[in-house]
């Protein structure tokens, strides 16, 4: 059970109150009665990033369960969606839920980070149409040829 500290516990008990932060949380009573809470600043930082996002994912689940073709502003801050099909945009919300689930688990935005990341990466090399047309266009192998890499002087300069 976790224990209380009072506010007059701050002088006299600050560096137990210090060691129940920095291994989870302190809780401290104000005269007033109010509760508050004392964390790592990490730690606070992982909460508000699994809620921002956890928010987002619902928003965007409901935006698009309601229409194929956001807008830019339906989209708000995940505008950056907009460089997406519908299925993309449907398969990025999936993967954003798995990213959140893996999130909590670890008590850490890894892999959100990462999921947020590699979608953002490939949302901004879609904005280029030549890019969108090698990335998104259909290749046939007989469309290359072997350069011919003479495995002798691999990593000999040119």
């Amino acid at each position: 059970m976790d224990v209380i500290f009072q506010a007059s516990d701050l002088v006299s008990k600050r560096r137990e109150i210090l060691n129940a932060a920095r291994d989870g949380r302190a809780h401290i009573r104000d005269t007033d009665g109010t509760e508050l809470v004392a964390l790592r600043a990490g730690a606070l930082t992982t909460l508000e990033a699994l809620a921002r996002w956890s928010n987002e994912h619902r928003r965007l689940r409901a935006l698009f369960d309601r229409t194929s073709a956001p807008t830019v502003a339906d989209l708000g801050e995940s505008a950056w969606l907009r460089a997406f099909e519908q299925s993309e945009r449907e398969e990025f919300v999936a993967e954003l839920q798995d990213a959140l689930i893996a999130a909590f688990a670890d008590n850490s935005t890894v892999a959100l980070d990462e999921c947020l990341g590699a979608w953002r990466i490939t949302a901004q090399q879609l904005e280029d149409p030549l890019r969108r047309a090698v990335l998104t266009g259909r290749h046939d192998p007989r469309d290359f040829a072997d350069a011919g890499h003479d495995v002798e002087h691999q990593g000999e300069g040119v």
